[in-house]
């Protein structure tokens, strides 16, 4: 585990993909679906540059770093059709029902800041996870929300959720929990404390020294390091 000096904070803004859900391996699995007819394989390289983006941005990079002879609608309706098939069945990340739960019993409050549209949220959340993400008062889409001008890692969603708590809290009040190297760079942007998972296949040093505190899992993540209620 990896710290710098921490804050006390008083309210939470979660990432979803790979943070919250196990979505990762699908995603990568669904970007194969859509290059394997072209020929082409998926990499690390051009996830770590696609992750955080909302849709059409995201297609965009998959487009432009292999020289797909698609466009950017092409991508959205596939993208749209295989997560449909797949992304029901997603299950949640080590630790993430534990927190949540345990911040909503000590009335923390918490809001979702996600590169993804709301569609595919429901696709992602409704089947099996609905009663747990049912706990969070709002959410941002960066994929969707006419109020998100700039996607990750401009920290528009950050600012956004801060702004759409009942009270406004201050951004150095907000605590983000990030698995994208992009979601880092964003919250920090914000001004704001971010606990920094990387996503599995991410280099673990490259935003060590941006992120406040970086983890290998969200079960190692210990509430009172922020001033929030111990786990009991």
């Amino acid at each position: 585990m990896s710290t710098f000096k921490m804050n006390p904070v008083t309210h939470i803004v979660f990432d979803i993909d790979g943070l919250l859900l196990d979505t990762e391996a699908m995603f990568s699995d669904i970007m194969n679906c859509i290059l394997r007819p072209h020929g082409k394989e998926f990499n690390w390289d051009v996830k770590r540059k696609q992750m955080g983006k909302a849709c059409r941005a995201a297609g965009q990079v998959l487009i432009d770093e292999f020289d797909l002879p698609i466009t950017v609608d092409d991508y959205c309706d596939q993208l749209t059709a295989l997560m449909k098939d797949k992304m029901p069945t997603c299950k949640l990340m080590p630790g993430a029902e534990k927190l949540v739960r345990h911040l909503d019993a000590h009335k923390v409050p918490m809001s979702l800041a996600s590169g993804s549209s709301k569609d595919e949220y429901h696709l992602k959340v409704d089947a099996l996870h609905s009663d747990l993400f049912s706990l969070f008062q709002h959410a941002v889409f960066c994929g969707s929300d006419p109020e998100v001008k700039n996607s990750k890692p401009a920290p528009d969603c950050y600012l956004l959720a801060a702004h759409r708590f009942p009270d406004k809290p201050d951004p150095a009040q907000c605590l983000v929990f990030e698995d994208a190297p992009l979601g880092v760079e964003g919250a920090e942007a914000a001004g704001m404390q971010v606990v920094w998972v990387p996503v599995e296949g991410c280099d673990a040093e490259s935003h060590k020294d941006r992120a406040t505190v970086t983890l290998t899992s969200l079960e190692l993540f210990q509430p009172e390091m922020f001033g929030l209620p111990a786990y009991t």
